[in-house]
């Protein structure tokens, strides 16, 4: 078959090759028709007239919980990252750009204040002192008290001064040993911690030596103890020295020192009583002294309960410095340590006895000073010390079942 070129010349058209074509052009159309289409294929195909042709579809991000666009859960991840890195180079710069600090706190300045406190008693030794004693302005004193007095005649050497004064005061000076030894049975771990537990038991055995030299140690019953070394009051107008005349170096005393002996003072024997039973526990691990010490105090609590009576009777250099108002608060706080040193009953039922309690005032809420612990008020410090050491004992007792 030939037809005209419109250009010129003959136009042949195949039979064969026009079938050819149409059955190939059938071929892919079924082809096509056999083949799976994809997602993204049916929705080109299904697309309506609104429809925009050829797009893509949303993906998502199934979170578990809650399922977001993945293009809003990039955003959001990549500003939340975004954020962090700013935060972090902020921080980073503002560390590294030098700027004023606050000073440090100041360090902790309780160890150097109980040390200081305790070179308090170093400095007021009488006697022959250590050469450890520390204090370099310090130095042997007093060595001829007792011995100067013709109606003692014994060694009364050592102990501590009062003040600024040279007097020796046992009455504040027993209650002084026993709160020390006190401090040393609650807190011997601080001490030893901080190096301080040899000195203050070194100043104990200071006080407790003294004490011992008071009164006849030795013996199971005693009539009289000794109060006081030394004189102080002035009111008299005497031409004798004292204490109080003459302030001076203890060094430099060169007079006689009066003793003051006491025959009917519950007080002052039961507050010795006390300091040297509390001391008897701080020196447990050296047995022969601790049975001294408990030997002395069993000795002076028995001889303070015989014999019933104030150590500053009126008038007296005792009653102008240190007055004692009453004896029953110390027969409480006097009880209390016989107890806890020696484990007898019979000194708890003395301490713990209503009647007792009434005397020493424990029901007189309306005192000015009530509840406030002192040389002369030792009942407050009675109280405590039985509550402490009786629950210790009772949670004791409780383990052991």
């Amino acid at each position: 078959m030939f037809g005209r070129d419109p250009w010129g010349g003959s136009l042949e058209i195949s039979n064969a090759d026009s079938a050819t074509d149409d059955d190939r052009s059938r071929d892919l159309d079924r082809a096509a028709l056999m083949r799976q289409l994809d997602e993204t294929q049916q929705s080109w195909l299904l697309a309506g007239p609104g429809d925009q042709a050829g797009k893509k579809k949303k993906k998502y991000v199934d979170l578990g919980c809650v399922v977001l666009d993945r293009k809003i859960f990039m955003w959001t991840v990549g500003t939340i990252l975004g954020l962090g890195v700013f935060i972090g180079f902020v921080m980073m710069i503002v560390k590294l750009v030098p700027h004023k600090r606050p000073p440090p706190p100041p360090p902790d300045q309780y160890t150097q204040a109980l040390h200081k406190a305790l070179m308090f008693f170093n400095a007021q030794r009488s006697g022959p002192l250590p050469k450890h004693n520390g204090v370099s302005w310090r130095g042997n004193s007093c060595m001829k008290d007792g011995l100067s007095d013709s109606t003692v005649r014994r060694s009364l050497v050592g102990g501590f001064y009062d003040a600024g004064d040279a007097i020796k005061f046992n009455y504040p000076m027993a209650w002084s040993m026993t709160m020390l030894s006190w401090s040393v049975i609650e807190y011997k771990a601080k001490y030893e911690a901080i190096g301080e537990l040899d000195h203050i038991k070194e100043l104990i055995k200071w006080g407790t030596d003294y004490i011992l030299k008071t009164f006849n140690s030795s013996a199971d019953t005693i009539d009289r103890i000794v109060a006081q070394v030394g004189v102080g009051d002035t009111s008299k107008g005497s031409s004798q020295p004292n204490d109080h005349y003459c302030w001076m170096r203890p060094e430099d005393i060169d007079y006689k020192r009066p003793v003051t002996e006491c025959h009917s003072c519950s007080d002052l024997a039961s507050e010795m009583a006390a300091a040297l039973a509390a001391a008897s526990i701080v020196f447990k691990d050296s047995k022969t002294y601790s049975d001294k010490l408990v030997k002395g105090a069993k000795a002076l609590y028995k001889f303070g309960r015989l014999t019933r009576g104030r150590y500053s009777p009126n008038g007296s250099d005792q009653a102008i410095f240190y007055n004692s108002t009453s004896y029953w608060d110390e027969f409480v706080w006097g009880g209390a340590w016989m107890y806890f040193a020696t484990g007898n009953n019979s000194y708890l039922t003395i301490a713990t006895a209503p009647g007792m309690a009434k005397h020493a005032g424990a029901y007189w809420f309306g005192s000015p000073n009530y509840g406030v612990f002192t040389w002369d008020d030792k009942l407050p410090g009675a109280q405590v010390s039985i509550f402490i050491f009786g629950t210790e004992y009772i949670v004791k007792v409780l383990s052991m079942i």
